[in-house]
């Protein structure tokens, strides 16, 4: 969509922006940045949410008086009953 810009254009657009917004343009700027800021803090936040409700969805419920079960990488201790 935007594979076409070049520098002139970048040029022109820049020019209009200094005619439309003058001395306030950095504080524009600024304030664009922020807004952006805060939209990806709050994708973030959303993401985060959404990964950490799916983990404890996906983990099975433990029964009453059943010890937290932990997630390792070790292999199950069986007791070998050949004595």
């Amino acid at each position: 969509m935007f594979g076409g810009i070049g520098m002139p254009e970048m040029i022109v657009i820049a020019m209009i922006a200094l005619l439309l917004f003058g001395k306030r343009l950095p504080e524009v700027m600024r304030n664009m940045g922020r807004g952006i800021t805060e939209f990806k803090k709050g994708v973030k936040g959303i993401e985060d949410d959404v990964s950490t409700s799916s983990y404890e969805t996906s983990r099975p419920a433990l029964r009453e008086g059943e010890p937290e079960r932990r997630d390792t990488d070790a292999p199950a201790f069986t007791p070998n009953d050949d004595r």
